[in-house]
């Protein structure tokens, strides 16, 4: 018994199997004044013996100090130092014949109680250099068109990067706009305006109305292009399509990857309120996006929590 108790003397942080980190009380009689006043012997790692008198007292404290010892588990809702590490998650996006993946993990720390619910902060980081990697052939998808009489579009280069907390995508193209029309019964096609365009655009994330999903806010950035194409991207209606079909395929894209449902542990699905959003640079280029909020979850919901992201990480 004394070993028992003695072995939780010492204060740290751990972290056991299941990736769940807490803090480890020093000593149980420091917790519960009562139990040393009862049985002032466990509380000494060295001395003498009990006396005769407190035999009695000893076989009681015991088992007293095997029930304060599990009340005091660190498993626990009310440890503030409880953190739950979500193991990575492979998020697939299948573009034609390209399959992109996107990696999602979240943390997931204890703030505190309140009207007897347990309050927890979430982070959840989706890494992005796959999509990254993959941005022409994604945007081509979209973009990409060969209409005999009207847009012809072609997608040559696209990169995403850091621009913390928002990101920049520059897009290279080439566009033909053809024109048909009957002459003496024949139909001849000519092209009207030709060439090829850079197009930059900055994105900054933001958090959706219903706090669940990610958006993104566009800003037109410079147009590299020639001629009438150049006017035709900065303020016709045809740099305002290509804008905002780049916008929404990269959206797109990103909501997949930052699905919650898909991230979270089935405990917690459906508690979780974003409150901000941000890209961040993780060195060398590479982008990430990072997701913050909290979840509002009772002790249950913890304890059932907890089982989950064990079982994850034995099978990850």
């Amino acid at each position: 018994m004394r070993a028992l108790i003695h072995s939780r003397d010492h204060k740290e942080r751990r972290e056991d199997p299941g990736g769940v980190h807490r803090s480890v009380p020093k000593n149980i009689f420091q917790r519960f004044p009562l139990l040393r006043k009862i049985a002032p012997g466990f509380g000494a790692t060295s001395g003498p013996a009990f006396p005769a008198k407190h035999n009695f007292l000893r076989r009681v404290a015991a088992p007293l100090a095997l029930v304060l010892l599990a009340s005091a588990s660190p498993i626990c809702a009310s440890d503030q130092n409880l953190t739950f590490k979500i193991p990575p998650v492979k998020i697939p996006l299948n573009v034609k014949d390209q399959h992109i993946t996107i990696l999602a993990s979240a943390l997931i720390t204890m703030h505190a109680k309140e009207r007897g619910l347990n309050l927890l902060n979430l982070e959840l980081t989706a890494d992005l250099a796959d999509l990254q990697q993959n941005l022409t052939g994604l945007l081509g998808s979209e973009l990409d068109k060969d209409d005999q009489c009207g847009d012809r579009i072609a997608i040559q280069q696209a990169t995403l990067t850091p621009l913390d907390p928002a990101s920049l995508v520059v897009v290279h193209l080439h566009y033909e706009r053809w024109g048909c029309a009957k002459v003496f019964g024949k139909q001849q096609v000519k092209k009207l305006v030709g060439g090829n365009a850079v197009m930059q655009m900055k994105l900054t994330p933001a958090v959706g109305g219903d706090n669940t999903e990610l958006r993104l806010v566009p800003e037109v950035g410079t147009i590299e292009a020639d001629g009438s194409l150049g006017e035709l991207l900065r303020s016709g209606s045809l740099g305002d399509m290509l804008r905002e079909k780049i916008r929404k395929k990269i959206l797109e894209a990103l909501q997949k990857g930052t699905d919650l449902g898909a991230t979270l542990p089935s405990a917690v699905q459906g508690y979780a309120k974003i409150q901000n959003a941000q890209f961040k640079d993780a060195g060398s280029g590479r982008l990430e996006v990072i997701l913050s909020g909290e979840l509002q979850i009772t002790n249950e919901q913890i304890q059932a929590l907890s089982k989950q992201v064990k079982e994850r990480i034995a099978a990850h």
